[in-house]
C-alpha cells in the first residue's frame, strides 16, 4: 500500500520539512506495512502532482479548513469532466464523479471539518484508517463561481442587515424587500448558528443542503414588538443575490459577495478515511 503525507507550505515561508505529528503519521503507517512519502505543496499544481497515482491514499496534514477546502477544490478541478461530455456511471444529480478518500490529520490547530465529520484525529488512528479503515461519503457544494464546500457559508451576520433575494429550489425564503440578519448555507453544522441563533440542523451525507433566513418581523397589533423570524428549507440548489454586498465565510475563507451566486449539492462526491 503506498501512501502520500500532503502538508501545504505558505508560498511566501521558509520550509521547515515534516512536521512532527508527520513524521509520526509516517511511522505508524510503516509499522503497518505502507510505503510513505511526505510531500510539502505551495500552489495548487503540487497539489496535482500528489493525485497522479490513482492507488496512492492520500493524508492531508492541515491544520485549518482552509487548507481542506484547498484540497478538496484541486481534487473537484480535476475530477470534473469536459462541459460537453457526461461519463458512464456517474450518479444521478452530480456533475463529478466521486473525488479520492481523504484522511486528515491534524497539526499544531484541528480543521474544524474533522470534529464535525467525526473524522479520526491522533496519528496511530489516522494510520489506522488509512490502512483498515473503510471510506465514508459524504456531500461536497460547488458554486458558480469555481470553488467547493465541505461545512457550509455564511452569509451575514453581527450588526451589518443586508438585503437580497434568497431562492432555494422553487422556495423564495427572501425576495429583497427585507432585512437580512444572517443567511446560511449549510452541508455540516460549523455555520448552522449566527449571533447564538440555530438556523439549521444539516446532515452532510443526506444528499441536500440546508438554507436558513433570519429576518426581524414586526409583531403584535397594538403594542408592536420586533422579533426574529428563521425560514429554512431542504434542497438541491440555492441562488443568492444580494442587493449591495454581504460578507461570507466559507469553510474558513472570508470574503465580500457584489454578485449573485448559486450553491448546489454534489451527493456522496467527498470520501473520508475513517
Amino acid at each position: 500500500m503506498n501512501v502520500v503525507v500532503l502538508t501545504l507550505v505558505e508560498s511566501d515561508c521558509s520550509n521547515p520539512g515534516p512536521r512532527t505529528q508527520a513524521l509520526h503519521l509516517a511511522d505508524e503507517l510503516k509499522s503497518r506495512g505502507a510505503a510513505v512519502r511526505t510531500v510539502e505543496a505551495r500552489t495548487a499544481e503540487d497539489i496535482d502532482a500528489v493525485t497522479a497515482d490513482p492507488d496512492e491514499r492520500i493524508v492531508l496534514a492541515a491544520d485549518t479548513d482552509e487548507q481542506v477546502n484547498a484540497v478538496l477544490a484541486r481534487l473537484t478541478r480535476l475530477a470534473m469532466p469536459a462541459p460537453s461530455k457526461r461519463p458512464e456511471g456517474l450518479p444521478d444529480g452530480r456533475t463529478v464523479p466521486d473525488l479520492p478518500a481523504l484522511a486528515v490529520l491534524p497539526l499544531s490547530g484541528t480543521p474544524g471539518i474533522v470534529a464535525r465529520l467525526g473524522l479520526p484525529e491522533k496519528p496511530a488512528d489516522v494510520a489506522e484508517a488509512v490502512t483498515g479503515g473503510t471510506v465514508r461519503r459524504t456531500d461536497l457544494m460547488r458554486h458558480d463561481g469555481g470553488g467547493v464546500a465541505v461545512d457550509g457559508v455564511r452569509l451575514g451576520g453581527g450588526d451589518r442587515p443586508w438585503r437580497g433575494v434568497v431562492n432555494l429550489d422553487d422556495v423564495v425564503l427572501a425576495d429583497g424587500s427585507e432585512q437580512i440578519l444572517a443567511c446560511v448555507v449549510a452541508n455540516a453544522d460549523g455555520y448552522a448558528a449566527a449571533d447564538d441563533m440555530v438556523l439549521a440542523e444539516p446532515d452532510p451525507a443526506d444528499g441536500k443542503i440546508d438554507v436558513a433566513v433570519a429576518v426581524p418581523v414586526t409583531v403584535g397589533r397594538f403594542r408592536k414588538r420586533l422579533r426574529i423570524e428563521v425560514r429554512r428549507a431542504k434542497g438541491r440548489a440555492v441562488a443568492v443575490h444580494p442587493a449591495g454586498s454581504v460578507t461570507y465565510i466559507q469553510d474558513g475563507l472570508a470574503g465580500e459577495l457584489g454578485r449573485k451566486r448559486t450553491w448546489w449539492v454534489e451527493p456522496g462526491a467527498a470520501g473520508w478515511y475513517v
